[in-house]
């Protein structure tokens, strides 16, 4: 409930804040049609990178930096296919750093945005993306990765790969061994987090 009420507050306040404009003059157009085939963006690590703007060079040397660095404005940051975020333009939510978290669907047929905002998105497990990436504010810029404060998720490493290689808007999926039995049990978890939140919701 805390961190509920946490959350509500920020987006009230967030609602409130003025749209920043890019250096250009205009705001960062963000659709469902920004964003590709996970494979297609450039990998860093266990994760996958594009900027909305062109600046892809700025984008790495933040992900590459060592003691952590501040993302440009157009930088995407995605672990799996489902799950975005983008850094907006500066000023346009200082709470979160400027990220703006998407809650994606995707098929064969592209992407289409199921929720995004700020510190009202939650993912398909339940939790909530901004609190989840907030302990990496420093000096991470709210990218999680082992070893930068966030939350443990209960999804393993082969499973966020084999949910990459599966990407629908990839093509065929490139599957590895073991991968139908880890996006098995990935879907196993989802169904079981959906379930335990309808039965939240009754009491």
């Amino acid at each position: 409930m805390k961190h509920f009420n946490r959350a509500a507050l920020l987006t009230v306040s967030l609602s409130l804040l003025p749209l920043s404009l890019t250096a250009a003059g205009e705001a960062m157009k963000v659709d469902a049609d920004s964003f590709r085939c996970i494979r297609e963006m450039t990998p860093v690590r266990h994760f996958y990178v594009d900027n909305l703007l062109g600046n892809l060079e700025g984008t790495l040397a933040a992900a590459n930096a060592p003691k952590g660095a501040i993302y440009p404005p157009g930088s995407v940051v995605q672990l799996v296919p489902s799950e975005v975020m983008v850094k907006r333009e500066a000023g346009f939510s200082p709470a979160t750093g400027d990220w703006e978290f998407f809650e994606l669907d995707v098929s064969d047929k592209g992407a289409s945005v199921r929720a995004r905002g700020f510190a009202e998105v939650n993912n398909r497990f339940g939790g909530n993306c901004f609190a989840c990436h907030a302990p990496a504010r420093q000096p991470w810029d709210f990218v999680c990765e082992e070893g930068h404060g966030c939350e443990a998720i209960p999804v393993t490493r082969k499973m966020i790969g084999a949910l990459q290689r599966s990407d629908p808007r990839c093509g065929e999926a490139v599957l590895e061994e073991g991968d139908s039995w880890a996006l098995f049990k990935l879907n196993t978890l989802v169904l079981l987090g959906k379930t335990k939140a309808a039965i939240t919701g009754w009491f």
